[in-house]
């Protein structure tokens, strides 16, 4: 039983997604309290698009949630889908969009069995247009997008991002798109299509880069740890390693000047507007280096922060969830697995004073719930029997 008091605890999902854009929805809604049950194909003996189910990976996305397998290819399978629709709220998926009308989960047949009904849907480049019916992966959509070509030192050729940033963001507006349409229904009572993509999400992400060309023209290009227009903003040396500074606007950047024990940099010509700072960037970052050189990136963190400049470290992984600040928001979260034991999973980064989110359950195994399902529906031992005799479960 689900607990109460959670902000979607009242609300049953249905989810047919795989790989990532569709389970990053599905999390965010199980974690704050939603019903979900994961429907999933039969057992088959081949690996899915998910990969491994015991992995790090799959058990962070897939918490929270019930697992029902289902051939919704199978007339039966395709019946018990839609009892199941009747009493939903939402239903996600993230098919090529033909897929879903093969499989009767478009959304006017699902919208004739439930008014109510949400259909969520995720796709590589939207559900129709020249590029319609392409499979979406995630640095294809980073390189359509636009983001691989502000990204990396200059010259150096196109980056992709170190996370499959347009698979989590298209993820993220999709949850936010299902919220958006449950309030929408409390006035209207009736439910909707709720659509996103890969290159969407990744366009919408580039913010200010593309309004600095929708507005002034202008193609940004790779400015490597620079940031494009606060300067100096990047990475500099230090005797032990590396720090981030940031410094935006005049008043931040003499605080800057004086914390690093250089107040004649305010009045050089080189560096004494955003103007000439900008023009000068290359010697404005050659000038500080040498000076963060001399000491640790401890020592300069701290001098820069208490003068009110930003400054910190770059932190590999581990020394993330080591990081006291870190650890004080509680982005680690302890989960039990009835076969793999106690583990760690990343936390939500929304917290609420009077209903937190909430890792209740971990990664199920593949259909470990889906008798109780099937019995909830109606379905007597007999009948989930043969549902399991004929494959359709």
């Amino acid at each position: 039983m689900l607990p109460p008091g959670k902000p979607l605890s009242r609300f049953k999902v249905l989810d047919l997604t795989r790989v990532r854009a569709g389970p990053t929805c599905v999390r965010q809604l199980a974690d704050w309290g939603a019903d979900v049950i994961k429907i999933e194909a039969p057992p088959d003996g081949k690996e899915g698009l998910g990969g491994d189910r015991d992995n790090s990976d799959f058990q962070n996305l897939h918490r929270n949630k019930r697992s029902l397998t289902l051939n919704l290819k199978s007339t039966v399978g395709r019946e018990v889908f839609y009892k199941l629709v009747r009493n939903a709220d939402i239903v996600v998926e993230n098919y090529r969009p033909d897929v879903k009308n093969r499989l009767g989960a478009d959304y006017e047949t699902l919208a004739g069995i439930n008014e109510r009904i949400i259909l969520v849907s995720i796709s590589g480049f939207g559900q129709d247009g020249p590029y319609g019916n392409r499979a979406g992966f995630d640095q294809i959509a980073q390189g359509l997008g636009g983001l691989m070509s502000i990204t990396g030192a200059p010259g150096e050729g196109p980056m992709r991002v170190g996370i499959p940033v347009a698979d989590l963001c298209a993820g993220m507006f999709a949850a936010q798109g299902a919220m958006l349409a449950l309030l929408e229904r409390e006035v209207s009572g009736k439910g909707q299509w709720v659509r996103t993509s890969l290159l969407e999400a990744m366009v919408q992400m580039l913010d200010f880069q593309a309004a600095r060309y929708l507005k002034e023209g202008e193609v940004p290009g790779q400015a490597g740890n620079d940031h494009p227009t606060n300067i100096p903003t990047g990475v500099f040396p230090t005797s032990d390693g590396h720090i981030n500074i940031a410094v935006a606007g005049g008043i931040m950047y003499e605080r800057c000047c004086h914390a690093l024990g250089k107040p004649e940099w305010i009045d050089d010509e080189r560096f004494s507007t955003t103007a000439a700072r900008s023009k000068n960037r290359i010697a404005m970052n050659a000038v500080i280096s040498e000076v963060t050189k001399t000491n640790t990136s401890e020592h300069w963190i701290e001098l820069l922060n208490d003068a009110g400049c930003p400054a910190g470290p770059i932190n590999s992984m581990d020394q993330v969830f080591a990081d006291p600040q870190v650890k004080h928001l509680e982005m680690a979260v302890g989960v039990d697995h009835p076969r793999l034991g106690r583990f760690n999973v990343v936390n939500q980064a929304i917290k609420m004073s009077r209903t937190p989110s909430e890792i209740r359950t971990a990664t199920p195994d593949q259909g470990e719930h889906t008798d109780v399902i099937l019995a909830e529906l109606g379905y007597d031992e007999t009948l989930i029997a043969k549902m399991h005799k004929n494959g359709v479960v």
